[in-house]
């Protein structure tokens, strides 16, 4: 089996190609100008939506003041951290992002790292860490959960070819649109 590059897919329309950080999202250059546009000014864009039939509801969309959908991470968060150890006597260091008091990122590291025998359980903690993230911002930030999403993390959190986080988003691309398969054979099959 190969492992090919993460494809980058835009979050907006979910189209393969070149994608820019637009609030915490990837999004093509359609999308950014569009993402941009509702942000600047959403009392024109409602008045287009109008004028072309599209339906402007629900209308806090497009009222700022009660606007509470994600719109992505500040640059810098307050933080905790906290430092435990593993049922082996690691010593482990989790750091908690906080947003008015509420967690929207958790991180945890160890000072050995690099010991070729924790590998394999780094690898799976990046990949709970940036799951456990992804969840914290829809629970506390409204951020919108798709597949395409967790995929993304799941690549991120590969340290090497067929790890845990590998292996979990090959099966897990068989359910995503096919511009967003990430597997080039068929090795995995259901048991």
């Amino acid at each position: 089996m190969t492992k090919r590059t993460p494809p980058e897919i835009c979050d907006g329309c979910g189209a393969n190609t070149k994608v820019h950080e637009v609030g915490g999202n990837e999004l093509c250059q359609d999308c950014r100008i569009i993402a941009e546009a509702l942000s600047r000014d959403p009392d024109t864009i409602a008045r287009i939506m109008k004028l072309t039939g599209l339906d402007t509801t629900p209308k806090k969309i497009f009222d700022k003041e009660k606007a509470t959908s994600f719109s992505g991470l500040p640059e810098v968060l307050d933080a905790v951290r906290f430092r435990t150890r593993d049922r082996d006597l690691n010593k482990w260091y989790v750091s908690i992002s906080e947003i008015e008091g509420q967690p929207v990122e958790i991180f945890a590291s160890t000072a050995f790292d690099r010991d070729h025998h924790l590998q394999s359980r780094i690898s799976n903690l990046t990949t709970i860490t940036r799951l456990i993230s992804l969840i914290l911002r829809h629970v506390f930030l409204d951020e919108v959960l798709t597949l395409e999403k967790t995929l993304k993390q799941l690549h991120r959190s590969s340290r090497q070819p067929n790890d845990l986080p590998d292996m979990l988003s090959q099966v897990l691309g068989k359910y995503a649109s096919s511009k967003y398969s990430t597997v080039d054979s068929d090795d995995s099959h259901p048991v």
